[in-house]
């Protein structure tokens, strides 16, 4: 392996754990490094009515979810409910292995739920408050994908290259081809760089040319991918690290959105069948 390429982390992430996005909002907890389902609980206390009234609520959004399918999507909008309410609805469903985070032209932070397909989607005022709260269903949320097209550019003109690049040159003609060409439903074009001969210039050169832009997306399994935007469309950096933190992989891809941050139609299928079954319970405890 190239020591070149297992460089520090160059994108920064935001914190999304307890506290960092303010009272109104869902905690994103630190997840187990396996990827085992683990059924959410209520909150101590609940009130049975107000059980009975999230089960409902729940209950009717699977209805709507499964009338229109894993590509149609179904949304539950949360704004006005009582913080009661809210909070049973945050602790059935639980939290999932992806997070995310736009930084412009607007703030948006997705959560996905315990139940693959299932996201929690927030949008934040410059003032901090929530403007936005609603379930949504799907691979991924729209508003990561929109934000992404509507803050790169089309085509990104080449660097001036610094004395120490190798492999700089061609690899941004590649990519500079490679994503004016993609199509939506096209597969991936991915790039290795941990794999490739590259300098310390060339990376650098790379780094400073697509830079990190307004779309962060973590996904944690065994240990955590960290997928970032950058300024050409349809461009991402996606890094792998292991469980100490360390960078194991170091790639770009060309993609709309990269594949491990999607959820899969079986998985939704998958989901719809276990919410259904935890919602039965929450009733039955009722």
């Amino acid at each position: 392996m190239n020591p070149s390429a297992m460089r520090p982390f160059p994108i920064s992430v935001v914190a999304m754990g307890p506290g960092s996005q303010g009272e109104e909002a869902p905690d994103y907890l630190p997840l187990p490094s396996m990827d085992t389902f683990s059924a959410p609980r209520l909150p101590e206390n609940a009130a049975p009515e107000v059980v009975a009234e999230a089960a409902t609520l729940l209950g009717a959004w699977l209805d709507a979810a499964e009338v229109a399918g894993f590509a149609g999507g179904a949304t539950l909008n949360l704004v006005g409910l009582g913080a009661p309410l809210r909070d049973v609805i945050t602790q059935s469903l639980g939290f999932g292995e992806v997070s995310a985070f736009t930084s412009a032209p607007e703030h948006w932070r997705v959560q996905e739920t315990a139940f693959t397909g299932l996201w929690r989607v927030l949008k934040l005022a410059d003032d901090g408050a929530f403007v936005v709260d609603r379930l949504e269903t799907g691979s991924i949320p729209a508003v990561l994908v929109d934000t992404m097209e509507n803050t790169a550019s089309a085509d990104q003109p080449a660097p001036a290259y610094p004395e120490g690049t190798m492999n700089a040159p061609a690899l941004i003609e590649e990519l500079r081809q490679q994503a004016a060409a993609w199509k939506p439903g096209a597969a991936a074009h991915v790039i290795n760089l941990t794999l490739l001969p590259v300098s310390e210039a060339d990376l650098d050169t790379l780094y400073s040319w697509l830079g990190h832009r307004e779309v962060s997306i973590l996904s944690r399994g065994y240990g955590n991918c960290r997928i970032t935007s950058t300024r050409l469309k349809n461009v991402w950096w996606v890094q792998y690290f292991n469980s100490m933190d360390t960078l194991i992989l170091n790639s770009i891809e060309v993609v709309g959105m990269p594949e491990v941050a999607l959820a899969a139609d079986e998985d939704f299928a998958d989901s719809i069948e276990r919410l259904r079954e935890y919602l039965d319970m929450m009733v039955e405890s009722d």
